[in-house]
């Protein structure tokens, strides 16, 4: 049984962006720009070799990265 991929996303709060772990209701950190939310989420991302997931601001997701233990790596063509 595969276990479950841990994911962070990048969400727009108010006026502002924020990072927030996957099933949470309570934001991680608030940031004034989505690229600052980004960055910041990214580190959280690859430090627990997680999924981040990056909302536009009408809340559907504009990006999918992946961190560690990609479920579906691409193949390398040697």
């Amino acid at each position: 049984m595969r276990e479950t991929m841990t994911q962070q996303h990048v969400v727009k709060h108010g006026d502002e962006w924020a990072f927030r772990r996957d099933g949470s209701e309570r934001v991680t950190a608030i940031f004034d720009t989505k690229a600052e939310a980004v960055a910041a989420a990214r580190e959280v991302a690859m430090n627990q070799s997680a999924e981040l997931i990056i909302h536009r601001a009408d809340g559907t997701i504009g990006e999918h990265r992946s961190y560690g233990n990609d479920p579906c790596p691409p193949k390398d063509n040697y």
